[in-house]
């Protein structure tokens, strides 16, 4: 069964979730039975998470039962939906039972407050390697998914649990999105080693989030960029958290203040803090930084994680040998997935990767063997966590607006550019809810013409420079 479910002793509580509902390990293995039962081998289908038990054990029984997922939050905008649903063709869906009003679709199975669903779409053939599909474009509706083949979850849970040494005692907070890869990371290599996960869809900043983790014991959390601008405004370094041992960042890279300011308080209070770094074609890590050299290496991610191999290539793709030289960062290892899908065709398609991913990100690597991300070499951006495509986000604006724009900016804020003052706020709000992540994320800007080159193209360094 995925990830050793049913090795583990049957008692053992796998998830709490914060509506007070809970799963053992042995009901967790039980239910996947019963999802065997209700859906066929290689079908798609399309899993509407929230941070729930409901959620969690569809997305467990359905690749213990070589059924293939697609995990979407539960919120996606219903337009991006539909979209996605006529790409791809989803055979079934698993959805929260309160949505059963919105998909004229017979019930198959309940449970755990979860329907699964047979909508009118008939089953097609896929590559027998293929496991699980997400999308890797935030949530700004791109068909692009990445897809995963069997064995990737499974090794990079083995080894980030490894390298963080997680037991069967470990009680996780999992408040980052299931269906976002460092959020199902963290399940997935707890649940590996049989311990404990704390689903939550609380705010980070609300006082029940944190009754919530008090209350359950938490003994690790784990965090992107955004988080923890949110931990230190709520002076988190001031609470009194005796359960919780670790701390990981991921998703993104810290300020150097913060990290310091991180790395600090962990060494002071006698915990763990733990840099991580990933993609989600790399079933989200492929390199941390051990919590011992979090002060002397700052903002570094590390070295690779367990069974991987890191490296840096140059300009022409030829692999760097020496140190302190920028290049493009390149990863290989057992957690690399297949490629890209864009069609439903697509989920035919064999292994292209072969293990080996170029990363996109710009990196250096010193002297000792430690990686720093520098920059990024295409067009994406990472807010709050969730990376977005620049170039679609101005797709969606010229279409919904029929206006001229163009997007650039940093992991700290998107800048928009528009030439009608008119539509400034309709394009914040508008873009907000596409992505689903804050509007103080997007900052909107009116200038007389986009900037472009001799070739047409816009001049973004000129944007930058404005």
């Amino acid at each position: 069964m995925f990830l050793g479910i049913d090795r583990q002793k049957k008692n053992l509580m796998a998830a709490l979730d914060d509506n007070g509902t809970s799963i053992t390990y042995g009901e967790l293995s039980c239910f996947s039975d019963e999802f065997n039962k209700a859906v066929p081998e290689r079908a798609i289908i399309f899993c509407l998470c929230e941070n729930s038990i409901g959620s969690l054990a569809g997305y467990t029984s359905c690749i213990s039962n070589r059924v293939v997922p697609l995990l979407l939050g539960s919120s996606i905008d219903r337009g991006l939906l539909s979209q996605l649903m006529e790409t791809y063709e989803p055979a079934y869906m698993w959805i929260p039972k309160r949505y059963h009003s919105e998909f004229n679709f017979p019930i198959i199975l309940s449970k755990f407050e979860y329907i699964l669903i047979k909508t009118e779409y008939k089953m097609y053939p896929i590559n027998e390697k293929l496991s699980l599909l997400l999308t890797t474009s935030g949530s700004t509706g791109s068909p692009k998914l990445v897809r995963h083949k069997y064995g990737n979850i499974e090794s990079n849970a083995k080894n980030v649990s490894q390298l963080f040494g997680w037991t069967s005692e470990e009680r996780a907070v999992v408040d980052l999105p299931m269906q976002y890869t460092m959020g199902l990371n963290v399940i997935n290599s707890h649940l590996y080693v049989g311990a404990t996960v704390l689903l939550t869809n609380y705010n980070l900043m609300s006082n029940e989030f944190w009754s919530f983790i008090k209350e359950q014991k938490a003994t690790n959390f784990t965090g992107v960029p955004f988080s923890f601008e949110v931990l230190l405004r709520l002076r988190f370094t001031k609470m009194d958290l005796p359960y919780l041992t670790t701390i990981a960042e991921g998703g993104g890279k810290l300020s150097e203040k913060m990290f310091k300011e991180i790395a600090d308080y962990a060494n002071r209070a006698n915990k763990r803090f733990f840099a991580t770094f990933g993609t989600t074609e790399t079933s989200a890590r492929l390199a941390y930084l051990p919590h011992e050299m979090a002060l002397t290496k700052s903002c570094s991610i590390g070295k690779a994680i367990p069974e991987g191999e890191m490296f840096l290539l140059d300009s022409d793709g030829n692999e760097i040998i020496g140190n302190n030289v920028e290049g493009e960062l390149g990863y290989r290892g057992p957690n690399v997935t297949m490629g890209y899908a864009k069609s439903k065709e697509d989920l035919l398609k064999g292994d292209e990767w072969q293990g080996e991913y170029h990363t996109g990100d710009i990196a250096r690597r010193d002297e000792d063997g430690y990686y720093f991300i520098i920059g990024r070499k295409s067009r994406f951006l990472k807010l709050y966590g969730l990376r977005v495509s620049l170039d679609h986000c101005e797709n969606l604006i010229k279409t919904n607006f029929n206006i001229d724009c163009a997007c650039t900016g940093t992991d700290k804020r998107m800048e928009i550019y528009i030439t009608d003052v008119s539509y400034k706020e309709e394009v914040q709000k508008y873009i907000s809810e596409k992505t689903g992540i804050y509007m103080n994320a997007f900052n909107v800007n009116i200038i007389d013409d986009i900037p472009r080159n001799t070739v047409n193209k816009v001049d973004y360094v000129s944007l930058l420079n404005s």
